[in-house]
C-alpha cells in the first residue's frame, strides 16, 4: 500500500495536475494551429506560387511499376510539402509559446525598489542633535 499512496501523493501534487493541464491544452492549441496553416494560411501561399498544395508537393525518387494495367509496386515518394506544412506549425507554435513566456516573465518581474531619498540637510541636523541627546542622557 505504501507505492499507491507515495504515487498518489505524487500524481495530486499541483505541479503534475498543472503539466497534465498544460498538455492537454497544448495538444488542442496544436490542432488548432495546424489548423491555421494548412486551411487559411497555406492556401493563399499555395495560389501565390502557381495553385500548388503544399501536403501534395513530392519528389519521386522510383515510379511505381504496373503491369498489365496492374500496380505491383507503389511509387516511392518523397514528399517535402507535409514536411513544409508540419514546419510552418512548428514556427507558429514556438513564437505563440515564446510570448505567452516573455509575457509571463515580464509580469513575474519584481520591481526594483526605488533607492531611499537622501535625507535633507534639516533632517541630518535634526538626527545628530537627536543622537547628542542620547549620549548626553546616558
Amino acid at each position: 500500500m505504501g507505492l499507491l499512496k507515495e504515487f498518489r501523493d505524487f500524481a495530486m501534487r499541483g505541479n503534475v495536475v498543472d503539466m497534465a493541464v498544460g498538455v492537454i491544452i497544448g495538444g488542442a492549441f496544436g490542432k488548432i494551429v495546424s489548423s491555421l496553416v494548412a486551411d487559411v494560411i497555406m492556401p493563399p501561399i499555395g495560389v501565390l506560387i502557381g495553385g500548388v498544395h503544399f501536403s501534395e508537393l513530392s519528389l519521386t525518387l522510383k515510379s511505381a511499376i504496373i503491369e498489365n494495367g496492374v500496380q505491383i509496386a507503389s511509387a516511392v515518394t518523397l514528399n517535402y510539402g507535409n514536411f513544409l506544412q508540419t514546419t510552418f506549425d512548428f514556427l507558429i507554435i514556438s513564437f505563440c509559446i515564446f510570448m505567452f513566456v516573455k509575457g509571463i516573465n515580464t509580469l513575474r518581474k519584481k520591481p526594483v525598489p526605488a533607492k531611499p531619498e537622501e535625507p535633507s540637510n534639516e533632517e541630518k541636523l535634526l538626527r545628530e542633535i537627536r543622537d547628542l541627546l542620547k549620549e548626553n542622557k546616558k
